[in-house]
């Protein structure tokens, strides 16, 4: 079953996908499309993915990994 901490490493995959920058809004599609079973099958997870895919994009960004702008998050 998926978890919040699966997230960080999907963020990473999006972007990866994405040329390395994307806006939130293209990598939440992403996760959406790529993982949408397994976020059905999460539990509380279906109803925060979003919310909580923000707080991995913070916690990738404190690890040195992400770069936030304004509306868009890129690999560093």
């Amino acid at each position: 079953m998926a978890s919040k901490h699966d997230l960080e490493q999907w963020i990473v995959n999006a972007l990866s996908k994405h040329s390395k920058e994307a806006s939130i809004t293209e990598i939440a599609k992403h996760i959406w499309t790529n993982h949408e079973g397994e976020l059905r099958a999460a539990g509380d997870l279906f109803y925060t993915w979003q919310y909580d895919m923000r707080w991995a994009g913070q916690r990738l960004q404190k690890a040195g990994k992400l770069k936030k702008n304004s509306r868009s998050w890129s690999l560093i």
